[in-house]
């Protein structure tokens, strides 16, 4: 019967995981590197904005049933939920995974359950079991009768949920489980029952890493083919967003709405993984992770040039999370476009982004000013929609009239002034 569970790492994922199992009665002893994380969670409050997770936390911290430290301690199951980036040269990165491994390794026991969320490189499970059998010679994975008296359970499992809606679909959404052999699968199948109410598909580690980078590839892909045709359609005068809308009414045609680009650290990333493990293969995999990291440089440059045409131009800028109603900035497009005009000094830059609270330091130069939304547009002559946050819902006509309007999400409508929807 599993009573304690250590989650390492208490980010996006790892935080509303554990939130999510104190609240089911688990014993949580969360992990982060963190201080400043810790301290946060160990008052009960949170670092990362997501709807009812403050709740969340504030009441199992109250109950004794989530802990948050910088050291991992004894537990029956172990969850490690930290990032998986990639290199400059597009390589994944499993410094972090190897240092939480590692971090766990003193603590494990015989009977003992490993679980990695973050997504990961086809063979990373295995390399975790590696890992911990080369530290612990006391420990083995072995079924066999003289074996099994000291032997840990390895698997993957990696999350599949929407920032906004992340405490709701860790329950309800469909859940892969692959071990490193078919033990650790049913351990792991029967310990992620006991909290999510969707199906428990049992498979090995191996095609459940797969499955994951499929998924998020299959995303990219298609969202691919819609910036492409944006700018398609920005160079034959064409309006991708009505084109879509016509071409959407075929029966078996559904095409994704372009934007300025892909962000988030699953979509921005995860299809790299495949691309390094098979390049030869993964042609157009590679084909549209060029093509989704090109088109915040295709939107910058398209801004620049139309800020070129005024004297002393001011440009609002309107998001900068990956994503609309969040506060996450990572691999944002959003962000990249801001940067780039920052750097470019082609005109002064008025940001708004309702999710945050200060502008983040790679933004912070003498021609950025970080305002509410309304304010900004009031003060540019640009309104360049990067973010179709609900908060800009009340930015109306009125507020548009005689500026130039840059609407890379196809949000404002009816704005007096087009002079790109890209």
């Amino acid at each position: 019967m599993v009573k304690k569970v250590c989650v390492v790492g208490l980010g996006y994922i790892g935080l509303p995981t554990a939130g999510l199992l104190a609240k089911n009665g688990f014993q949580v002893h969360g992990v982060d590197v963190n201080i400043h994380t810790v301290e946060k969670i160990s008052q009960g409050e949170v670092h990362i904005t997501e709807p009812d997770l403050d709740q969340v936390v504030k009441e199992a911290v109250q109950c004794g049933l989530l802990r948050a430290s910088t050291i991992p301690a004894e537990a029956d199951v172990y969850i490690l939920a930290v990032p998986t980036p990639f290199q400059e040269n597009n390589k994944p990165d499993l410094t972090y995974v190897e240092q939480a491994v590692k971090a766990v390794i003193p603590y494990l026991r015989p009977g003992n359950l490993v679980i990695l969320e973050s997504t990961s490189p086809v063979g990373t499970t295995e390399r975790i079991a590696d890992w911990i059998l080369e530290a612990r010679r006391d420990l083995s994975i072995s079924d066999s009768l003289y074996a099994a008296y000291n032997r840990i359970f390895v698997s993957y499992c990696p999350e599949r949920v929407l920032p906004g809606q992340i405490l709701r679909e860790l329950v309800e959404n469909d859940r892969i489980v692959g071990g490193i052999d078919e033990a650790s699968t049913r351990w792991t199948a029967d310990f992620y029952r006991h909290f999510v109410k969707g199906a428990i598909l049992e498979t090995n580690a191996r095609t459940a890493e797969m499955a994951k980078l499929t998924e998020n590839s299959f995303r990219d892909v298609n969202i691919a083919f819609a910036n492409e045709l944006s700018l398609i359609c920005d160079h034959l005068e064409i309006d991708v967003w009505e084109l879509i809308r016509l071409a959407n009414r075929h029966p078996r045609v559904n095409i994704l709405q372009p934007g300025p680009g892909v962000g988030g650290h699953c979509i921005a990333v995860d299809p790299w993984f495949l691309v390094d493990a098979a390049p030869e293969q993964a042609k157009l995999i590679h084909t549209a992770r060029i093509v989704n990291d090109s088109k915040p440089w295709y939107v910058a440059e398209k801004v620049i040039q139309v800020a070129a045409k005024l004297k002393s131009p001011g440009i609002a800028c309107l998001g900068l999370s990956f994503k609309a109603n969040i506060d996450d900035l990572r691999e944002s497009p959003a962000l990249a476009i801001v940067e780039h005009l920052a750097k470019a000094a082609a005109a002064y830059l008025y940001v708004a982004e309702p999710h945050i609270k200060e502008l983040p330091v790679s933004l912070q130069y003498g021609n950025v000013q970080f305002c509410e939304a309304e304010e900004a547009v009031r003060q540019a002559d640009i309104v360049l929609l990067l973010v179709n946050h609900d908060a800009f819902g009340p930015i109306g006509p009125e507020l548009l009239e005689d500026k130039i309007v840059v609407d890379t999400r196809g949000f404002f409508m009816h704005p007096s002034r087009v002079e790109a929807r890209v």
